[in-house]
């Protein structure tokens, strides 16, 4: 009997660093794109202290100047906080990343332009060629300071938890720990 079923998702939460700031991103596996965290954004840039303040008031502000909607570029999506938890935030994909970041004046814009072309290069070179994935795996974990034999023992872990879920599928254990779960939960 399986009680906890974990499947893979088709988006790919990260989290990135333009001049020492994070920007949370989520990758979208089924429209191979990025979506970035519209505030991370904006305190990257702008160096506000209240990113989300300086959000809402520039939406206005562009909406009055240029009657263009800021808000019509971005998602919603559920991205992980500093405390943890996910919560709803606005995010936009490289287009509306650029689009937005029109309206804020910053000396810092071009680079974080180069900076969101490189990113979303890197994707596209590492979809080609896999192993690029695992070089940059590999290097995050020797400059968190993990040693050689901890990340062995991860990438065989990740392997094994991969070739498991591939096998189980095959076998159709997850549709049959669905559809136990919907008979627990369904009224009888």
């Amino acid at each position: 009997m399986v009680k906890y079923l974990h499947m893979p998702s088709k988006k790919i939460a990260r989290v990135a660093l333009f001049e020492g700031k994070r920007i949370r991103r989520q990758w979208d596996e089924e429209n191979e794109k990025w979506w970035f965290s519209v505030v991370d954004v904006i305190e990257a840039l702008s160096d506000s202290v209240n990113p989300r303040d300086y959000w809402y008031k520039m939406k206005i502000r562009v909406k009055d100047e240029d009657g263009l909607e800021l808000s019509t570029l971005c998602r919603q999506l559920k991205l992980e906080s500093a405390d943890g938890k996910k919560y709803i935030t606005d995010c936009a994909d490289t287009e509306g990343i650029f689009r937005i970041i029109q309206s804020i004046p910053s000396s810092k814009a071009e680079p974080f332009k180069l900076w969101l072309a490189r990113v979303g290069y890197e994707r596209v070179e590492e979809t080609q060629d896999p192993e690029k994935t695992i070089n940059r795996a590999l290097r995050a974990y020797r400059n968190l300071g993990r040693s050689d034999d901890w990340i062995n023992q991860r990438i065989k872990n990740q392997d094994f938890c991969s070739e498991r879920w591939f096998v189980m599928s095959l076998r159709g254990v997850f549709d049959e720990a669905i559809s136990y779960q919907y008979e627990i939960a369904s009224p009888r």
